[in-house]
């Protein structure tokens, strides 16, 4: 069983959709309670640090996600929920949850040239391997494109733990990964058939089931 985080600061509807369609069952909720069963744990995420910060205190999640990540659990950050999982973010100037080592920092503080491009990365990227990928990349051949929409970048302690990137201006991780933790900074719900197969090979136990 999948469990997916509503903390009021998630793309939820694209993510069930995709785990609909791919016939994998799922628990959604606001109550970390409810998911404490779950296999595996998605953590998407839109919008400002600060704020989903701010959010997943009030729930509670942020001490869940803190322990499930510590007892090698399977987890998917997404897009924000990518971002949050590191140490600190330049959005809102937050502590964040610390699950990895590094920070989250604006473009235009990376950029050697940011007048050359836009403000945010809108739009479909192709992804080149790293590190030897990740597991969850399994079946998507590589410069495959996916779907992108954030002004914010990872920026690991640790650049082993980048699994794959694109080049916007400057090398955007496009995927991380470090034991049980993967996140994307795409949208793999939205990206077509390659994005539903980073969904499938991280809920595959379900589709087994």
């Amino acid at each position: 069983m999948t469990g997916i985080v509503d903390y009021n600061a998630g793309n939820i509807k694209s993510v069930e959709r995709a785990l609909a369609f791919l016939d994998a069952p799922y628990v959604l909720s606001k109550n970390p309670k409810d998911l404490e069963k779950c296999d595996r744990i998605v953590f998407p995420g839109v919008g400002e640090a600060k704020y989903a910060m701010e959010q997943l205190s009030a729930t509670g999640f942020d001490g869940f996600l803190k322990d499930w990540a510590a007892a090698g659990k399977p987890l998917l950050g997404i897009c924000l929920g990518s971002q949050i999982i590191f140490e600190h973010s330049e959005e809102g100037d937050v502590d964040c949850l610390g699950i990895l080592k590094g920070e989250i920092r604006h473009f235009s503080s990376v950029w050697k040239k940011p007048d050359l491009l836009k403000i945010p990365e809108m739009g479909w990227n192709d992804l080149s391997y790293m590190n030897g990928g990740s597991p969850l990349l399994a079946g998507v051949p590589e410069h495959s494109d996916f779907y992108f929409v954030h002004s914010y970048l990872i920026q690991p302690t640790d650049p082993s733990i980048i699994k794959a990137a694109v080049d916007y201006g400057c090398l955007v991780p496009a995927c991380v990964a470090s034991g049980s933790v993967t996140a994307f900074q795409f949208h793999p719900e939205k990206s077509g058939k390659w994005g539903l197969k980073i969904l499938e090979n991280f809920v595959k136990g379900d589709l087994n089931a």
